[in-house]
């Protein structure tokens, strides 16, 4: 089995190293290639090695992480790189999905679900924290509908049609969870949510949760 080689950019060398040791005893498929500390060390790195996937953290000394990943997705558009932050801030959000970073997780997720999202990444899913999604497609939707930018009427109009709860789900899809996981996530019932799915997907004229994420990746 062709391992994926992952490379880990932290300037917390404990996160990084419980990091790596987490992932070396629970995903057998991952092999780690190394940790750098800063985002130009990464830089160096990818050039002389090719990790499939990076994660990177955000704040960091010499070369922080969102500049860091626009340098790499310019020489090299097929490494994945999912983004790992304490913070949740929108400008460092979008600034990293702009510059074509896969994923943007917080590090409070249990490394588990961070297993699975890699997982999920590689096989060409996005990966955003539930709690990002919502806040970024909710500050989204405020500041064009306030005059921020294009009107959102006129550039998403399938956006004003949905419904505040709508657009939860809607964003919590756009991370990849399930019916059960955002039945779980946002306390309604499973029914409940196969309901909304659907009246999601008539309201935006979509068939699947593909077309759901690349909706989504046009807001930003």
């Amino acid at each position: 089995m062709n391992k994926l080689k992952l490379l880990l950019v932290d300037d917390q060398r404990m996160f990084a190293e419980s990091l790596k040791i987490y992932l070396t005893n629970y995903a057998e498929e991952v092999e780690i290639m190394g940790i750098c500390p800063n985002g130009k060390e990464a830089c160096d790195f990818v050039e002389s090695q090719r990790p499939d996937i990076i994660l990177m953290d955000v704040h960091m000394p010499v070369m922080d992480g969102v500049e860091a990943v626009a340098k790499i997705k310019a020489g090299h558009p097929d490494i994945k790189i999912i983004m790992l932050s304490t913070y949740d801030e929108d400008e460092s959000v979008r600034s990293a999905l702009i510059s074509g970073a896969s994923g943007y997780l917080l590090k409070d997720i249990s490394p588990t679900e961070l297993i699975v999202s890699i997982r999920a990444l590689n096989s060409g899913m996005i990966q955003i924290s539930p709690s990002i999604a919502k806040k970024l497609i909710q500050s989204t939707y405020v500041e064009k509908k306030d005059g921020g930018g294009k009107d959102m009427d006129k550039t998403f109009p399938w956006f004003d049609t949905l419904t505040e709860r709508e657009r939860e789900i809607f964003a919590l899809l756009a991370t990849g969870k399930d019916n059960a996981q955002i039945s779980e996530e946002l306390g309604i019932s499973p029914q409940t949510v196969r309901n909304r799915v659907s009246t999601i997907y008539s309201k935006l004229e979509v068939k699947d949760r593909f077309e759901i994420i690349q909706l989504a990746n046009r807001i930003r």
